[in-house]
């Protein structure tokens, strides 16, 4: 088995590596064929990474432990279901996957470009495959996950027990196809440069690719952060952990990028902004794999100690470096066609968003780093806290939100006075209401930026609401279509405009979970024998018993809690502590009862032999629409990227309603 993957993998290495030569050279007069040759290659690469991928899976279910990486990461107690999860439980399983995964996409990006893209695509293919040759020669040369182990262990160490969640079969997944997908555009785009082809063409090629990606990437967030939430018992989901920073700051990027591709497209302006935006996503994708694999950085979440940082960080500087010079030579042809004509206009809206997105992934890269940094220059690591982060990045999410709102309402080159008060009366209206009891909650507790965020959350989904209304009433009137289908007909005739609309409904509701939680939340800690009983935030915990049972692997010990509003019962919470004996790590096991209005979170901190039950106990406010609303971005997404019908003259009752949309 260890045989069958290193050949695949050294057989990888080859083909990643005539398909770069075959790909470049197909750019020579007469020597078309090798693009051919270059993308049979690209699914040659597929094939062996796949039956790597298969190799090290068939290891892992079926027990294989004289290959390091079963030995280390599974256990014959271990369910199948984590077995499979353990091949990314290990730093050379993950690449290997980050492997797969980006052979998959080249092989389906040479697919989807048979036609189209001619010009385009050896360099595509050169930097595709020029990404996969660093990764299989990492995996066969430096790291490789069919390494062996003699003498044979008869079990091995299992996988580490905060790994073993639901949530995390499914979370590293996610982020590696963001990462992985966030090499398509970057390769269209120095593809364009190469070829001198400037236009917007490229641009339409990576749309799809881009917001797929930035899908996966967010959902790949927000599962972490459910995950660290039930699984690591501190109460919270967010702690601007290294790791969680280094995938939100290409998620921050490639938001911008998808905004301001929209002006290029339109109105033909920052094309050199979205060249530096594109390459800029591209390295904090390999910067965020450079975290996790440095050991510069403590995180729960990484590797440790590692010897594959000072390749990685070659590679971001080879991107770096390679990708902006060759944009200094192209930077003639990147002229705007159109100069920035008012203040207030779409195309101005998007350039604030965008500088407030990159200024906030800047201010979470300064805040990452610079404890390597103090630590380099003055000898002391000084940690950068939560609170800097949290109030970076408060006032420049209340802006985001603000022109969330906005940029729909305003149009292209220059508004008039009159169409904005039209467009904004009934939103400014909304705000002016909900903000007398933002007052009184401000007031209350100072929690100013809660308030201020929920006044802008009204104002923008006001805004968001009045362009279905618009649009709505367009074809309800003039094709007398009911009301349910001229919604349907805005979402499938206009996935892209009306997709993007939904999924900023949702950010706004991620935004108000995160500000509720944060500003409103309550914490005590309580400790309780059998029949006594604590309050907090007017709930009452009563502690009814606790448990302990031990088997071959794992001890626990648990407490049955009956939680009260008042005198009503509202159920029985049963928070609990592993011990896992193979490793001897402890794991919480969480309790907690969710409502629309607020979650009650308790912890067990310990259980005494004699019954004490020592908790810890958080009421967190909203904290459900932080997870619908990331549901809904993904659904907003999802429309926006389906693929439509085919373009037909457009209809009476179309142009009616286009016009009535269009802003």
């Amino acid at each position: 088995m260890s045989l069958i993957g290193r050949a695949a993998l050294l057989l990888a290495f080859a083909a990643a590596l005539y398909a770069v030569g075959a790909a470049l050279w197909s750019r020579r007069p007469g020597q078309h064929r090798f693009l051919i040759s270059a993308e049979r290659a690209v699914f040659g690469m597929t094939g062996v990474t796949t039956v790597a991928a298969l190799t090290m899976w068939t290891g892992l279910v079926t027990d294989r432990f004289d290959l390091a990486n079963v030995a280390g990461y599974s256990s014959r107690s271990l369910g199948w279901g984590y077995k499979l999860t353990a091949m990314w439980g290990s730093q050379a399983g993950s690449l290997l996957l980050w492997a797969w995964l980006l052979s998959l996409v080249s092989s389906l990006v040479v697919i989807t470009n048979r036609r189209r893209n001619r010009e385009l695509m050896p360099i595509v293919i050169a930097v595709l495959m020029g990404v996969g040759v660093f990764f299989t020669s990492v995996l066969s040369f430096i790291t490789s996950p069919f390494e062996t182990l003699s003498p044979i262990p008869l079990d091995g160490r299992g996988l580490n027990p905060l790994l073993q969640n639901v949530y995390m079969q499914s979370h590293p997944p996610l982020l590696y196809i963001g990462y992985v997908g966030l090499t398509v555009p970057f390769a269209f785009a120095v593809a364009a440069l190469v070829t001198r082809r400037l236009d917007a063409s490229w641009i339409t090629s990576v749309r799809r690719w881009t917001v797929l990606s930035w899908l996966f990437l967010g959902m790949g967030i927000v599962l972490g952060s459910r995950w660290a939430y039930e699984e690591l018992g501190w109460g919270g989901y967010w702690a601007w952990d290294p790791v969680e920073n280094a995938a939100l700051m290409p998620w921050l990027v490639a938001t911008a990028f998808l905004h301001s591709v929209m002006v290029q497209e339109r109105r033909g302006m920052l094309k050199i902004w979205n060249m530096v935006l594109v390459t800029l996503t591209f390295t904090l994708a390999l910067f965020g794999t450079f975290l996790t694999r440095s050991g510069i950085l403590s995180s729960v979440h990484a590797f440790g100690e590692s010897t594959l940082g000072p390749y990685f960080l070659g590679l971001i500087i080879l991107v770096l470096v390679g990708a902006f010079a060759l944009l200094i030579t192209r930077l003639p042809l990147l002229r705007s066609q159109n100069s920035l004509e008012s203040y207030v206009s779409r195309e101005a809206i998007f350039l604030y968003n965008n500088l407030l997105l990159v200024g906030l992934a800047f201010a979470v890269f300064w805040g990452t780093i610079f404890p390597v940094l103090s630590e380099a220059v003055r000898g002391d690591k000084i940690t950068v806290g939560q609170g800097f982060f949290d109030q970076v990045a408060a006032p420049i999410g209340l802006a985001l939100l603000f022109l969330t709102g906005v940029g729909p309402l305003v149009p292209w080159r220059k508004a008039s006075r009159r169409e904005l008060q039209r467009r904004f009366g009934p939103p400014l209206v909304v705000a002016v209401i909900a903000l007398i009891p933002a007052l009184m909650i401000a007031s209350e507790g100072a929690h100013w930026w809660a308030a201020a965020a929920l006044v802008l959350a009204a104002f923008t989904l006001t805004c968001i609401a009045g362009e279905f209304w618009r649009g709505m009433r367009a074809r309800h009137q003039i094709g007398e279509v009911s009301w349910p289908g001229a919604f349907g007909q805005l979402l499938v005739r206009h996935r892209r405009r009306y997709g993007g609309y939904i999924a900023h409904i949702g950010l706004v509701l991620v935004i108000v979970g995160i500000a509720c939680q944060g500003a409103f939340s309550s914490q005590a800690d309580m400790a309780l024998r059998k029949g006594q009983q604590g309050q907090v935030a007017g709930y009452t915990i009563v502690n009814e018993g606790g448990t302990r049972s031990q088997d071959d692997h794992k001890m626990s010990v648990g407490v049955a809690l009956g939680l009260y509003d008042g005198t009503s019962r509202i159920t029985t919470l049963t928070p609990g502590v592993d011990v896992f004996v193979p490793q001897m790590q402890r794991s919480s096991e969480v309790a907690i009862h969710t409502t629309p209005f607020r979650d009650v979170y308790v912890v067990l901190v310990g259980l005494t032999p004699d019954g004490l039950a020592r908790l810890s106990v958080f009421v967190n406010p909203m904290m459900l629409w932080i997870w619908v609303g990331g549901l809904i971005v993904a659904f907003g997404a999802l429309i926006a990227v389906w693929p439509a019908r085919r373009s037909r003259a457009p209809s009476t009752i179309e142009s009616g309603a286009n016009g009535a949309a269009r802003g």
